[in-house]
């Protein structure tokens, strides 16, 4: 399920701004958080108010999104909010989880200051860390002998996340969210911009048993990352291990995060090649070829996998007026253990000559526009 936008200007439906001190947290929510937390509705809870005072947040949670209605009273700024969730979670009451726990620590609620820009983030923090483990205690309680082990063995990880999903109001499959690799990912790329925390997580999909089988399905396994990592690594290209007849979680993570630690250590060694690779593409097509220009694709594995050329006329243009194009190019001559000047140097060894039948292409296609 995808978020709504982030809405920078927060401005609600009515059109009203929010009250100030409301806004300030909410502020220091999209700016400090360091989840993709989402705004979506603004409104006021007043008609005709003149400050909006209540919106819904976005919240991710175990690769997806929960929505909760944050509900302030713009005539008592100072009073801490009212938390609305969904209508799945009637039996999710954080303020009574607190008092079990026994700790003798209270909500951050208890201690509300309107003034401070971070209680909203704080009690967000809070709420989640209580949310998670409400849906753990759920798929505890599915009546499913191998989710109960599943549960059992990998729950210990740090930061998994797991949730029932339910149609015609029974569970159908437990999902669990498993963060793999103990790897800043900021720290294998010198310079990126990222502003929050790149992962990567095993989605495992897990049918509900309604009776007993000795050999249970398979999960549905798939690799999700965050959005800016796949400039870097995309997880689409990763081929997941098979899941044996009789295996558990427990035994299928050490394998898949050796797999994956490798690819993404390559990944990274990618990124100096292909800074190579360009710096040394001036020196050589600084040289005039044919003048027509030479459009480089070059992928995540480079240099395992060599750059995608596609030719582009300066002279022939087809029936809507547009440069033609070559189809795209990558059956030259090629080997990752070419220094980046030979790589270059038989790159444009190769383009000499197809050029020429390049130009034929787009001298013959001509007349059969007419």
């Amino acid at each position: 399920m995808t978020p709504p936008a982030d809405t920078a200007a927060l401005a609600s439906t009515s059109g009203a701004p929010l009250a100030p001190l409301v806004a300030a947290q909410l502020n220091f929510v999209l700016s400090q958080a360091n989840l993709p937390i989402r705004v979506g509705q603004i409104w006021s809870g007043c008609r005709d108010g003149r400050y909006a005072d209540r919106f819904t947040l976005a919240i991710p949670f175990c690769l997806d999104y929960v929505y909760w209605d944050f509900l302030y009273n713009a005539l008592s700024p100072k009073v801490a909010p009212d938390v609305v969730f969904g209508p799945d979670d009637e039996g999710f009451q954080p303020l009574v989880d607190f008092d079990e726990t026994g700790s003798g620590e209270k909500s951050c609620l208890a201690n509300w200051d309107c003034r401070d820009t971070s209680a909203l983030l704080s009690l967000i923090k809070e709420l989640r860390e209580f949310y998670i483990e409400y849906q753990k205690k759920r798929a505890a309680e599915v009546d499913d002998a191998r989710l109960k082990f599943e549960i059992s063995t990998v729950l210990s990880k740090e930061g998994i996340e797991v949730c029932t999903v339910s149609s015609n109001g029974r569970p159908d499959e437990v999902k669990f969210a498993v963060p793999l690799l103990d790897l800043d990912l900021a720290k294998l790329v010198p310079g990126c911009p990222w502003k929050l925390p790149q992962k990567i997580h095993l989605q495992a999909v897990f049918p509900i048993s309604r009776s007993y089988s000795s050999v249970p399905s398979a999960p549905r396994l798939k690799l999700v990352s965050t959005p800016d990592l796949k400039s870097f690594f995309s997880v689409d290209d990763v081929k997941l291990p098979p899941w044996l007849d009789g295996m558990c979680m427990a035994e299928y993570l050490p394998n898949l995060e050796e797999n994956l630690k490798i690819q993404v250590v390559e990944a990274s060694a990618s990124i100096g090649s292909r800074r190579r690779f360009i710096e040394a593409l001036a020196p050589t097509f600084g040289r005039p070829l044919e003048a027509d220009p030479v459009h480089f694709v070059i992928p995540l594995q480079f240099p395992k996998h060599q750059p995608v050329l596609t030719l582009e006329s300066s002279q022939h243009f087809n029936a809507q007026g547009l440069p033609i194009m070559s189809a795209p190019v990558n059956d030259y001559p090629w080997s990752p253990r070419w220094d980046p000047t030979e790589m270059v140097e038989r790159i444009y060894d190769f383009l000499v000559d197809e050029c020429q039948t390049f130009k034929k292409f787009c001298s013959d296609s001509i007349p059969q526009q007419k």
